[in-house]
């Protein structure tokens, strides 16, 4: 699990620093591969050697928007939905965090890591 400080200033003016957390699971990674052909990882390289930025984009928002929840009471669950990734997307914290990972190729390796567990034996 990860968790990503951000500091931004609100719709309504106000500044704000929260904190947020990122997770997969290893299941969560395994169907991330197994849903593409060769790999998530091997599709990754073939567009990065291809410079589309534009598939780039959307894969590494939807690992974004895919990872984010939040750690139920108990301590149990890593909550996820549709409402919550809604949620956070319309913040300006989400852009913020956004245009940093895509903008920064080393901050976005270290949150990639950051937010996978070591998955052994996963082929696709």
């Amino acid at each position: 699990m990860l968790t990503k400080k951000v500091k931004y200033t609100d719709y309504k003016g106000k500044e704000r620093e929260e904190e947020f957390l990122f997770n997969l699971t290893q299941a969560e990674v395994a169907e991330l591969e197994l849903s593409h052909d060769g790999g998530l990882s091997e599709k990754i390289k073939r567009i990065v050697e291809a410079e589309s930025n534009s598939e780039i984009i959307v894969i590494f928002k939807d690992i974004l928007l895919r990872s984010y929840g939040k750690v139920s009471d108990d301590g149990r669950r890593f909550i996820k939905s549709k409402e919550l990734r809604e949620e956070f997307s319309q913040t300006e914290a989400y852009s913020i965090l956004f245009m940093e990972l895509a903008g920064d190729a080393d901050a976005a390796t270290a949150f990639i890591e950051g937010i996978t567990p070591a998955v052994k034996d996963i082929k696709a």
